[in-house]
């Protein structure tokens, strides 16, 4: 049965360091329906080399210089998530060190959220484990036998809080490429929900996933795809966002299993368009019915057309009318 799938408003750093940006992204997730925000919580000298040693010198990161420049200070990340609180979205952020789990802990987020990048840090995610709160960790770029290693870490902390999230690390990523049947693989393999974190360019991806039975969903999300830095080209801009996720809700709608099968409306058209038994013409009381006095045809009647085998030989209890609905009261 399809649960509330859950969808991540990935913000990752595309406030480019501007707080007031940050809380923009916030209400736009709010706005489009998001359960959640998540930013990218990134500590240059957590995740890169400052500069590179080559031809006996060093040669300075500039993606070290670019992240350090685009970073929120922690006192931002303070009124940020005080923000969503306000507005009714939950905060968190994707971690990469020690210094970011700290930080999100005091800020008492949802979920820890760790990355494709360090589905293989065992020691990273150990320690994120053992802080005991739910995890959702992407699997983008690992084979199956690493993803085994992973959650077998993690399980050993005693924390079976996980959701693991289906992931192709390429931005943007093609229908082609997304080997969806991989999540019912995720499913049955470790038994725990399942998420998809989705880099294509529309909602496909995420019909199937729906139809795979993921309970959440990622998707990140720009203000402007126009603006410089590393995600803004292949994230949705706001209203792309807010139809994405009535797109999710629509087939999440769709995936649910009901209690009646046949709904009202679709009985509705059932009593048109089924066929029923009618007199094919004016029949006398005693006078026995064969298959020539019989018309199979719409709307449904009393009697359905496999009915039609304990009708003929019967023996009509009263006269019947051309075209009426033939029913058992009317025949012995």
């Amino acid at each position: 049965m399809v649960e509330h799938i859950h969808i991540i408003a990935e913000a990752g750093t595309n406030h480019n360091g501007k707080l007031e940006t940050a809380k923009a992204l916030a209400d736009a997730a709010k706005q489009a329906g998001a359960d959640s925000v998540k930013y990218q919580l990134i500590y240059p000298e957590g995740l890169y080399l400052p500069k590179f040693y080559k031809d006996g010198s060093y040669t300075e990161n500039d993606v070290f210089k670019k992240r350090a420049a685009g970073m929120l200070s922690d006192k931002d990340y303070h009124e940020l998530a005080a923000y969503c609180k306000d507005i009714g979205v939950p905060f968190t952020a994707s971690l990469f060190d020690l210094r970011g789990l700290d930080l999100l802990e005091s800020l008492d987020v949802p979920y820890f959220k760790t990355a494709s990048c360090d589905l293989n840090n065992i020691p990273l995610l150990v320690k994120v484990a053992e802080r005991g709160r739910k995890m959702v960790i992407s699997t983008g770029m690992a084979r199956l036998a690493e993803i085994e290693n992973a959650v077998s870490a993690v399980f050993s902390t005693g924390n079976t809080n996980v959701v693991l999230m289906h992931c192709v690390s390429v931005y943007p990523a093609t229908l082609s490429i997304m080997n969806l049947a991989f999540i019912d693989t995720l499913r049955y393999a470790f038994g725990v929900p399942v998420g998809l974190s989705d880099h294509t360019e529309n909602s496909l991806a995420a019909a199937v996933g729906v139809s795979k039975g993921v309970t959440w969903i990622e998707k990140h999300f720009t203000l402007d795809r126009k603006s410089p830095g590393f995600d803004h080209a292949y994230a949705m801009e706001p209203s792309l966002l807010k139809q994405y996720i009535s797109d999710v809700r629509d087939c999440e709608s769709a995936c649910r299993s009901q209690l009646k099968k046949i709904q009202d409306p679709e009985a509705q058209v059932k009593s048109r368009a089924r066929r029923g038994l009618y007199a094919a013409r004016d029949i006398g009381a005693g006078e026995m019915l064969e298959m020539e006095d019989i018309l199979i045809v719409r709307p449904e009647g009393p009697l359905v057309p496999a009915d039609v085998i304990q009708v003929i030989g019967r023996v009509a209890e009263r006269a019947i009318h051309q075209y009426e609905p033939l029913s058992y009261d009317l025949l012995r």
